[in-house]
């Protein structure tokens, strides 16, 4: 009985190491791009390129492998991506920008995950893995936002407006413990430092990052730390920031 008792106490004290050798995840969300039928009678057109927020992502990705989450490492990469928008967007140009997007999971070895809808990203994020033991390490927002809100198809179904979305209100949603103490939260679209930001830290006890003023996608990273034909976003705002 003895024998028994001190077995089964060693079995305890190995669970906690058995529960962090499964990793945790960084989790990149991508929306997607408007339709050219409407965006090109305006000014200032948005996507006039239709990758902008999945090369961002890439791009992130391969600085990702390059230094603290390597192929073969306990920790995952996983790409959330608004799976609708491309359709469409390929439709209109004549391209399978959905084979083209399998590109990025084959080349990085990362998890690709399509959705449709904000509820869709809300249960990936409590629960696409087991959060008590896979903590989320980074979260990170590649799209269109407002002050209030994840726009994941702006401009794409509708002109100028959206059906797929994250709204501030919604964060109480998600967990309190999704996310590890030291994690790296922010959404590279424009404005959520202006309110969004203060709401998620709110619902989760996490900052995330976010701009005050327009960000932009346009600019390009030429050999980079060897990385080629890259996207980092930048605030385009006269005055622009980064808050938390």
């Amino acid at each position: 009985m003895r024998r028994l008792f001190l077995l089964l106490l060693f079995l305890l004290c190995l669970l906690p190491v058995a529960a962090q050798a499964q990793g945790r995840e960084y989790i990149l969300l991508v929306g997607g791009p408007s339709l050219n039928k409407w965006e090109k009678f305006k000014a200032e057109p948005h996507d006039v390129f239709w990758g902008s927020f999945v090369r961002a992502a890439r791009t992130r990705i391969e600085q990702l492998r390059r230094s603290t989450i390597p192929v073969g490492s306990a920790d995952t990469i996983t790409m959330l991506v608004y799976r609708k928008g491309y359709v469409t967007r390929g439709q209109q140009d004549g391209r399978d920008y959905i084979s083209l997007i399998n590109t990025v999971r084959d080349t990085y070895k990362i998890n690709l995950v399509w959705f449709t809808s904000g509820g869709d990203v809300f249960n990936y994020v409590n629960g696409g893995k087991p959060r008590s033991v896979n903590k989320i390490m980074g979260f990170e927002f590649y799209g269109h936002s407002n002050a209030k809100c994840f726009m994941f198809d702006y401009s794409n179904e509708i002109d100028s407006c959206s059906k797929s979305w994250w709204h501030e209100d919604e964060l109480v949603r998600l967990g309190r413990t999704n996310f590890t103490r030291d994690a790296i939260i922010k959404s590279w679209g424009c404005h959520t430092g202006e309110s969004m930001s203060q709401k998620f830290y709110a619902a989760t006890g996490s900052k995330m990052i976010g701009a005050i003023g327009k960000t932009t996608y346009t600019s390009r990273i030429e050999n980079q730390d060897g990385i080629l034909n890259g996207i980092i976003p930048t605030l385009s705002s006269s005055g622009g920031r980064w808050t938390d």
